[in-house]
Protein backbone atom coordinates (compact mmCIF):
# COMPACT_ATOMS: atom_id res chain seq x y z
CA UNK A 1 0.00 0.00 0.00
CA UNK A 2 0.52 3.82 -0.12
CA UNK A 3 2.43 5.23 2.27
CA UNK A 4 2.54 9.09 2.72
CA UNK A 5 4.34 11.60 4.78
CA UNK A 6 3.95 15.19 5.18
CA UNK A 7 6.41 17.95 5.81
CA UNK A 8 6.65 21.70 5.18
CA UNK A 9 4.48 23.16 8.33
CA UNK A 10 5.96 25.55 10.17
CA UNK A 11 5.29 28.74 11.89
CA UNK A 12 4.65 32.58 10.05
CA UNK A 13 2.84 35.82 9.97
CA UNK A 14 -0.09 36.41 8.96
CA UNK A 15 -0.65 36.96 5.52
CA UNK A 16 2.58 34.53 5.13
CA UNK A 17 2.99 31.60 2.42
CA UNK A 18 3.89 27.86 3.46
CA UNK A 19 3.81 24.75 1.03
CA UNK A 20 3.26 21.63 2.34
CA UNK A 21 4.29 18.63 0.52
CA UNK A 22 2.78 15.01 0.67
CA UNK A 23 5.25 12.23 -0.51
CA UNK A 24 3.45 9.05 -1.83
CA UNK A 25 5.62 5.67 -1.97
CA UNK A 26 4.19 2.50 -2.87
CA UNK A 27 1.61 1.47 -4.89
CA UNK A 28 -1.46 3.63 -5.69
CA UNK A 29 -4.83 2.98 -7.05
CA UNK A 30 -5.11 3.57 -10.49
CA UNK A 31 -8.69 5.68 -9.61
CA UNK A 32 -7.56 7.97 -6.44
CA UNK A 33 -8.49 10.51 -4.37
CA UNK A 34 -6.17 12.73 -2.44
CA UNK A 35 -7.24 15.15 0.28
CA UNK A 36 -5.61 17.64 2.52
CA UNK A 37 -7.36 17.71 6.33
CA UNK A 38 -7.01 19.89 9.09
CA UNK A 39 -7.25 19.57 12.56
CA UNK A 40 -7.67 22.07 16.16
CA UNK A 41 -7.35 21.17 19.69
CA UNK A 42 -10.63 19.79 21.03
CA UNK A 43 -12.12 20.08 17.36
CA UNK A 44 -12.71 17.34 14.52
CA UNK A 45 -10.66 16.73 11.77
CA UNK A 46 -12.25 18.81 8.82
CA UNK A 47 -11.30 18.51 4.86
CA UNK A 48 -9.72 21.25 3.35
CA UNK A 49 -8.50 19.97 -0.05
CA UNK A 50 -9.46 17.39 -2.53
CA UNK A 51 -7.36 16.45 -5.54
CA UNK A 52 -8.55 13.46 -7.61
CA UNK A 53 -7.12 11.46 -10.45
CA UNK A 54 -8.34 13.42 -13.46
CA UNK A 55 -6.26 16.94 -11.58
CA UNK A 56 -9.49 18.33 -10.69
CA UNK A 57 -9.70 19.82 -7.68
CA UNK A 58 -12.66 20.95 -4.58
CA UNK A 59 -11.93 23.17 -1.86
CA UNK A 60 -14.04 24.12 1.26
CA UNK A 61 -14.66 27.61 0.74
CA UNK A 62 -12.74 28.98 3.55
CA UNK A 63 -9.46 28.03 1.47
CA UNK A 64 -10.74 29.01 -1.64
CA UNK A 65 -8.88 31.54 -3.66
CA UNK A 66 -6.07 31.10 -0.94
CA UNK A 67 -5.19 27.45 -1.24
CA UNK A 68 -3.57 25.66 -4.00
CA UNK A 69 -3.26 21.83 -4.47
CA UNK A 70 -1.81 20.38 -6.74
CA UNK A 71 -0.05 16.66 -7.71
CA UNK A 72 3.54 15.73 -7.39
CA UNK A 73 4.04 13.90 -10.81
CA UNK A 74 7.45 12.81 -9.34
CA UNK A 75 6.13 10.68 -6.65
CA UNK A 76 2.17 10.50 -7.06
CA UNK A 77 2.47 12.85 -4.00
CA UNK A 78 0.83 16.23 -4.14
CA UNK A 79 1.53 20.22 -2.54
CA UNK A 80 -0.43 22.32 -0.78
CA UNK A 81 0.34 26.31 -1.37
CA UNK A 82 -1.12 27.92 1.48
CA UNK A 83 -1.16 32.15 0.79
CA UNK A 84 -2.64 34.84 2.60
CA UNK A 85 -2.62 32.43 5.72
CA UNK A 86 -4.63 33.59 8.49
CA UNK A 87 -4.67 32.69 12.00
CA UNK A 88 -7.97 30.33 11.77
CA UNK A 89 -5.64 28.42 10.14
CA UNK A 90 -3.50 27.39 12.34
CA UNK A 91 -3.94 23.45 12.88
CA UNK A 92 -2.23 20.18 12.52
CA UNK A 93 -2.41 18.92 8.62
CA UNK A 94 -2.83 16.14 7.09
CA UNK A 95 -2.67 14.09 3.77
CA UNK A 96 -4.74 11.45 3.21
CA UNK A 97 -5.19 8.53 0.18
CA UNK A 98 -8.07 6.57 -0.51
CA UNK A 99 -10.04 4.77 -3.98
CA UNK A 100 -12.46 7.31 -5.30
CA UNK A 101 -15.20 5.49 -4.34
CA UNK A 102 -17.56 8.57 -4.61
CA UNK A 103 -16.81 12.18 -6.05
CA UNK A 104 -13.59 12.83 -5.00
CA UNK A 105 -14.56 16.04 -3.42
CA UNK A 106 -17.12 14.61 -1.29
CA UNK A 107 -15.01 12.30 0.08
CA UNK A 108 -13.12 14.75 1.40
CA UNK A 109 -16.10 17.07 2.59
CA UNK A 110 -18.19 14.95 3.95
CA UNK A 111 -16.97 13.63 7.97
CA UNK A 112 -19.06 10.13 7.51
CA UNK A 113 -17.42 8.91 4.56
CA UNK A 114 -14.06 9.31 5.86
CA UNK A 115 -13.45 5.97 5.81
CA UNK A 116 -12.84 5.82 2.18
CA UNK A 117 -9.09 6.82 2.87
CA UNK A 118 -7.53 4.11 4.45
CA UNK A 119 -3.94 5.83 4.37
CA UNK A 120 -3.09 8.79 6.42
CA UNK A 121 0.24 10.30 6.91
CA UNK A 122 1.69 11.84 10.13
CA UNK A 123 0.40 15.11 10.06
CA UNK A 124 2.45 18.51 9.83
CA UNK A 125 2.36 21.64 12.04
CA UNK A 126 0.94 25.19 10.85
CA UNK A 127 0.76 27.86 13.02
CA UNK A 128 -0.33 31.45 11.85
CA UNK A 129 0.34 34.60 14.52
CA UNK A 130 -1.13 38.25 14.03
Amino acid sequence: QVQLLESGGGSVQSGGSLRLSCEASGSTDSSFCMGWFRQMPGKEREGVAALASDGSTTYIPSVKGRFTVSKNNANNGMYLQMNNLQPEDTAMYYCAAGRAVIPCGMQVLTPQLRNHFGVWGQGTQVTVFS
